[in-house]
């Protein structure tokens, strides 16, 4: 007897099919899983025979070929458990058999027979759409991050018996409404922009980067409130709209980090440490997973302590920062993952960091301070949208008990602008300015005369490369997009122009 059963197999971020093929035939009593399974695919062995014995579901005693299909696809993960438990007893006899395509089942099973969650459900959730299946069961922690998805039928349940009943029609399983994600929660943010005393420069640029997905470098000394205000960033980002949550959530779930909710409602903020290696930053391993830009995918990538960060490393965030995603090659194929983020850095002017210090000497030799500069290369640099000086905060300042702005006045300013823009850029299927290419920037972004005369001035006379050029007149429509301009006038290209204050590479 055989019997084959759909379940999926997630390759980057992406579902794939796989037939889970039983064949019983007589024979001494075996278990043998082919179709290039790992070790944890090889495990389910065991995981199914205990799972079947606690469920009341009989154990074959002969010989069971599982085969997974297609042959040449790696196959990986515990989510083979439960559809290769119901082909099983499909191919015994035990379970009245079913068109494959009427359901797709996935899950890991525990010895005592319950269903635990595995990753990547949202992709196989995505996949059941493209297919056409109907049915979808997911163990019940799965449910909320696959109920995301429109147009397909999601039953949880919490164990092997619970999925046989229903097979069988005697206790059928509850279809989860798709969830209403209306509204998004703001970003979680500890700190607020009205804690942190002067730095009113630094605090709009910080808008302007936030209303257009800029990126931003923060340079100045040892407590001038740099690593404060990139963490008081989260606060001001725009709510996520469906889109971007699914695209989140989808990373998250593959990468095993979504939270108990099941989905990710707010922009992600990483902060990983300087002494990340290459592949943590950008993904990739023997089976590739998403990395710490993936993982900041349409919210903050913070990088404190910048030029900390080996050269090497940071070099790999030259092409994502262009195009928004990174291309992992391995043996076994290749895969994508989106790099939509948003860098913010912060940095010492020195080694010693008290080069703008007015109130300290600086200590470094000039052989330091340019083995220090040499850590960042302009490529590097030329990606950069907005770079400010963070100076050391009046005393002033510091000892004032006047709060500032909130961030959600400033937050409410930024959502304005994205509409804004989101409008603007519908045409051209971009959400922020920060992504339009250069031919998307000539066609949309309006330059008054005047504006035209002071960027040719200002090309010649900063030696702008192509690629600044283009990224200064989009941070110039973002602050005109903050002052509800439709046009671009030469005010905005000298606010824009007052914030590339490179450090020397």
């Amino acid at each position: 007897m055989s019997a084959t059963v759909i379940t999926s197999s997630v390759i980057g971020l992406e579902g794939c099919k796989v037939d889970v093929e039983c064949d019983i035939s007589p024979g001494l009593p075996a278990f043998h899983i082919v179709g290039l399974p790992d070790t944890a695919v090889q495990e389910a062995r065991e995981r199914v025979r205990s799972a079947m014995k606690h469920s009341d579901s009989p154990f074959p005693k002969t010989k069971i070929t599982i085969n997974l299909a297609p042959g040449d696809l790696k196959k990986s993960g515990t989510g083979f458990d439960l559809p290769v438990a119901i082909a099983i007893l499909i191919a015994h006899g035990d379970l009245p058999r079913y068109d494959p395509f009427k359901r797709l089942l996935v899950g890991e099973l525990a010895l005592d027979g319950s269903l635990r969650p595995v990753r990547g459900t949202l992709s196989t959730a995505l996949l059941c759409m493209r297919l056409g299946i109907e049915e979808l069961i997911v163990p019940t922690k799965n449910a909320s991050e696959a109920s995301m998805v429109k147009g397909v039928k999601i039953l949880s349940a919490t164990s092997l018996k619970d999925v046989v009943q229903h097979i069988n029609g005697l206790h059928k399983l509850i279809a989860l409404k798709p969830k209403k994600f209306i509204t998004f929660k703001n970003p979680h943010c500890q700190n607020d922009l009205s804690g942190i005393r002067g730095q009113e420069t630094a605090k709009r640029a910080l808008e302007i980067a936030a209303a257009g997905g800029h990126n931003i470098l923060l340079q100045g000394p040892p407590g001038s409130g740099k690593t404060l205000l990139a963490r008081s960033f989260a606060g001001i980002l725009p709510a996520l709209t469906h889109e971007e949550a699914l695209d989140i959530t989808r990373i998250h779930s593959v990468a095993g980090l979504l939270p108990k909710e099941g989905y990710v409602s707010e922009r992600p903020f990483r902060s990983p440490h300087h002494t990340a290696s290459g592949v943590s930053l950008v993904g990739g391993g023997s089976i590739p997973k998403p990395g710490e830009v993936s993982l900041a995918h349409r919210g903050v990538l913070f990088l404190d302590e910048f030029p900390e960060f080996s050269r090497s490393v940071l070099e790999n965030l030259r092409q994502p920062l262009e195009d928004g995603f990174v291309t992992v090659s391995r043996a076994q194929g290749t895969v994508a993952f989106p790099a939509r983020f948003l860098l913010v850095a912060a940095m010492n002017p020195c080694p010693c960091g008290f080069l703008t210090d007015h109130d300290k000497a600086c200590s470094c030799t000039t052989q330091q301070l340019l083995l220090y500069r040499k850590r960042l290369s302009g490529p590097l640099l030329d990606r950069i949208d907005l770079s400010i000086e963070v100076p050391k905060v009046p005393t002033e300042d510091l000892v004032s008990l006047e709060s500032g702005e909130p961030s959600e006045s400033v937050r409410k300013r930024v959502q304005a602008s994205r509409d804004r823009q989101r409008k603007k850029l519908k045409a051209a299927n971009v959400l922020t300015n920060a992504e339009m290419t250069s031919d998307q920037v000539r066609q949309l972004v309006d330059l008054t005369s005047e504006a035209r005369a002071l960027m040719s001035k200002a090309v010649d006379k900063f030696r702008l490369s192509a690629r600044a050029y283009f990224r200064l007149l989009k941070v110039s429509q973002t602050i005109a997009d903050l002052a509800s301009s439709d046009e671009v006038g030469a005010e905005h290209i000298s606010e824009a122009l007052h914030y590339r204050r490179m450090p020397d590479a």
